[in-house]
């Protein structure tokens, strides 16, 4: 595609330059994300949007506010992006969200959804206190309007009435189909049969004008807004102190300019109820835009993904066989957050629909409805990504570890995470979950033990955690345990006598490879499987830390508060006298990248855990000759 330095450049193009504009746009899209991968369908939709909003608007002064990264390639790549955007998530190129230290056309960074509203609003006031004039124009998803923030937002934005431009982009699906009342509501407003009969009989009747007919179909269509308003209930908006306008075409480019050019001349807050079609121009997105949501390279001719998965995602192994202990026990449900292809549980709700519950991007709801069922008698298993479980630490404290209720969490996407990159580490679940009274926090090693560790759970009448990463794969080959699991129990995997060390989930595979590298140096390492978290195994702990000089915990989480920071907690309490060291995520967000980068990057491969502790090996070596 031709390359825009900056958005200015837009407003110097006719109308049908900026629709060619948007078939570039498009093709530079699908080209990129057929090789990096990322975000498709969603962002295919939103192309004539984002050219009318920045020739619209003026960026960076006007501040414009996406909803996470779903539906702002375009928008990277009309600020001066072209070629990082054909880096896209890979180490130094663009990254798939919206970065405020990336580009100063990024207002503010985001990867969670239902945040615009309230950020926008933010920037508005801000504006107002310091008396300026720019506009702030949050770009939301209808994904986002099944999260409860964006309601407090929009409350709290229409009852001081601060101006502020909200552009609803809805396509009628969020990752997944949305769910719910809200999702119906907007249904009901894109399909008004009364509003479209109206619109269609003016156009016959006009058009059977000679000269006139057409030119006076196009002053009335000006007019459109105002019709819609009569013949469409746009209430709820209205109710909450907005403007509402819409819906309108999000890919007639000369309709969404007259329309947004108008909310700039408006005193209160506007919402712009804008629909488009997600995956628009690229047929196989079309036909599927779920599936291409979210997607690994693919052939752009067949939409077919250029490499196929070698061992299941994790999340479809978890939902497997919590189905299979499902039909043998009526209490087992599941609850996702918007996310039932992603976390798999997908397949259990074809086998069991009535004890599935996807409750939209709602992650607080989730959990505290999982307490209430469980509360109920039920057995619930909450499946929702480690980044977006953040959301809900109150929730899950109050609600169900102060109850001790029988929840099972499945934090899937743990540890580090790739191309998704800062926003979506899930690198801080075993520090706030340490901190939980009640809970049992658990990692597998591989999906072998990610399947025991689910049998265990059904007996357990605590709340309980078990974290994964996507991948099977990225759990390496498996190491065959031969004993059913207690909670707390650890698991030696072999004996050292120089140094042993403690790792937890998939960082047992690169612990196993250190022990090799260390092997060749001269050091005798033994590993011992530190799959829970809390309970910790204290009795083993101290056992094998007593019998080498060095001790080394090992964990995919941040330092602050995690796996290795209690585990030297409670040697010291207990008088061990070994050297210690703790391995983990460093005290920063870790950027995108692959994950082999990422790992290595934060020392966690195998070679950085062992030239790690060989340095320290030497170091503690040198102290004693001193």
């Amino acid at each position: 595609m031709r390359e825009i330095r900056e958005p200015s450049e837009l407003k110097k193009m006719s109308v049908r330059e900026l629709q060619a504009l948007a078939g570039e746009i498009r093709e530079e899209i699908i080209h990129t994300v057929s090789e990096q991968g990322g975000h498709l369908s969603s962002n295919l939709g939103a192309v004539e949007l984002t050219l009318a909003v920045h020739y619209v608007f003026d960026a960076p002064e006007d501040k414009l506010i996406f909803d996470v990264g779903h539906q702002a390639y375009a928008h990277k790549l009309v600020t001066g992006r072209l070629e990082a955007f054909r880096h896209l998530r890979q180490h130094g190129g663009a990254s798939g969200f919206p970065q405020s230290d990336e580009s100063e056309y990024d207002a503010f960074t985001a990867g969670h959804a239902s945040t615009a509203i309230s950020a926008a609003l933010g920037l508005a006031r801000t504006r107002d206190i310091m008396h300026g004039e720019n506009h702030v124009v949050a770009i939301v998803g209808d994904g986002a309007l099944t999260g409860g923030m964006c309601y407090e937002a929009l409350n709290d934005a229409g009852r001081t009435n601060t101006r502020l431009i909200v552009i609803l982009n809805d396509n009628g699906m969020s990752i997944a189909p949305n769910v719910g009342a809200m999702s119906r509501y907007l249904t009901h407003l894109r399909q008004s049969k009364r509003y479209r009969a109206v619109k269609r009989g003016i156009r016959r009747g006009l058009s059977r004008i000679p000269g006139v007919g057409i030119p006076l179909f196009h002053f009335i269509e000006r007019l459109r807004d105002m019709l819609k308003s009569l013949l469409v209930d746009g209430k709820f908006f209205s109710a909450l102190g907005f403007e509402y306008i819409g819906p309108i075409d999000g890919h007639d480019l000369k309709h969404m300019i007259r329309v947004l050019k108008r909310t700039k001349d408006s005193d209160q807050p506007v919402l712009v109820h804008v629909v488009t079609q997600k995956g628009h121009g690229y047929r196989p997105a079309e036909n599927r835009p779920d599936a291409f949501h979210g997607v690994a390279p693919f052939f752009i001719d067949s939409g077919e993904v250029k490499r196929g998965e070698r061992v299941p995602p994790c999340g479809r192994v978890a939902a497997r066989q919590l189905a299979e202990m499902a039909e043998m026990d009526i209490r087992i449900c599941a609850i996702t957050a918007a996310m039932p292809t992603g976390t798999g549980l997908s397949e259990f709700a074809k086998a069991h629909p009535d004890r599935f519950f996807d409750v939209g991007i709602a992650e607080e709801h989730a959990v505290t409805m999982a307490a209430g069922m469980a509360a109920g008698g039920m057995k619930p298993y909450v499946a929702i990504y480690s980044t977006f479980l953040e959301r809900s630490f109150d929730q899950m404290l109050v609600d169900v570890c102060r109850n001790s209720l029988p929840v099972t969490f499945l934090i899937d996407r743990a540890g580090l995470v790739g191309a998704d990159g800062s926003t979506h580490q899930g690198v801080y679940d075993l520090s706030y979950l340490r901190l939980m009274p009640n809970m049992i926090v658990a990692a597998p090693r591989d999906v072998r033990d990610l399947k025991k560790l689910l049998s265990l759970s059904a007996e357990i009448s605590e709340p309980m955690a078990i974290r994964y990463p996507k991948d099977g794969d990225d759990m390496g080959p498996g190491i065959q345990s031969q004993r059913d699991f207690r909670v707390g129990e650890w698991e030696l995997l072999s004996s050292g006598g120089d140094v042993m060390i403690f790792a937890v989930g998939r960082m047992v595979q690169f612990a196993m490879q250190a022990s090799i590298e260390l092997m060749g140096k001269g050091l005798s390492a033994g590993v011992v499987d530190a799959r829970f978290v809390k309970p910790m195994d204290e009795k083993m702990l101290i056992e094998q830390a007593k019998r080498v000089r060095l001790a080394v915990m090992v964990e995919e989480n941040a330092l602050a508060g995690g796996f290795g920071e209690g585990a030297i907690r409670i040697l010291e309490e207990n008088g061990v006298a070994t050297d210690v060291m703790a391995l983990g995520v460093p005290d920063r967000f870790i950027g995108h990248g692959t994950i082999a980068e990422q790992l290595a990057e934060c020392e966690l491969d195998a070679y950085g855990i062992a030239r790690r502790i060989l340095a320290r090996w030497k170091e503690r070596e040198g102290r004693a000759d001193a």
